[in-house]
């Protein structure tokens, strides 16, 4: 497939209602679907038929399978955003659903984004990046982290007043593999952060950011079940 220039230009939200894509939604950026396919093997199928198209078409969707269901993300990763190259393919995936069968439920679709209240987002951007292995660009204009894979929600930060360290109502627990822990530590103490305790270890580590917003590595290790 040749790519022109207008296939680089990113449509905005009335662009891409505009194209009457029936079974997608643009959430955050992406265009999502669902395809209920009533069987892991249906699904199965329905994923084989979008690869060969993305194949054909040198553009590559995120595609989860699961019983019994296919959830599909498609956006342009060398511009960020969502373009014809999306469109064209989304329409494709469609056709392929209706022929075998799979049903869409564009209602089922969500992107999730955790805010994080802050007067100075520059100060503790890098931290988050660290700790949970994210991507970190802008986030001093209040921007996003992205996870690099597709997995995890949208870290934002939102501007307020300055005030003292939170008693939070919420935080984070992040799973990671026992051997990264030490690492990510690591990257989380050089970008700001500090470790608040370690008691627990190896089932967890609390650790915060500068402004006392805490987070909790956890492995399996210590624990009855993993």
């Amino acid at each position: 497939m040749t790519i022109s220039d207008d296939d680089k230009v990113i449509l905005d939200g009335p662009a891409i209602e505009a194209e009457g894509l029936a079974d997608w939604r643009v959430l955050l950026g992406v265009l999502h679907a669902r395809f209920e396919t009533g069987g892991f093997n249906a699904g199965v199928t329905l994923v084989q038929a979008i690869g060969a198209a993305a194949d054909e078409m040198d553009h590559h969707p995120d595609v989860d399978l699961s019983y019994p269901r296919v959830d599909v993300r498609l956006s342009s990763h060398d511009v960020g955003g969502v373009t014809r190259r999306d469109v064209v393919l989304a329409r494709a995936i469609s056709e392929m659903a209706s022929r075998l069968g799979a049903t869409p439920a564009p209602s089922g679709t969500s992107a999730l984004e955790l805010a994080l209240d802050t007067h100075d987002p520059a100060e503790i951007a890098p931290f988050w990046a660290a700790v949970l292995g994210y991507d970190l660009a802008g986030a001093d204009e209040g921007t996003d982290l992205v996870d690099p894979f597709g997995r995890g929600p949208t870290i934002w930060f939102q501007r307020c007043e300055e005030h003292p360290a939170p008693h939070q109502r919420w935080h984070l627990d992040l799973r990671v593999p026992p051997e990264v822990v030490e690492e990510r530590i690591a990257a989380a103490r050089a970008a700001g952060g500090a470790l608040v305790r370690d008691a627990e270890a190896p089932r967890f580590w609390v650790l915060a950011d500068a402004q006392g917003n805490q987070v909790c590595l956890t492995t399996w290790q210590g624990r009855t079940h993993a």
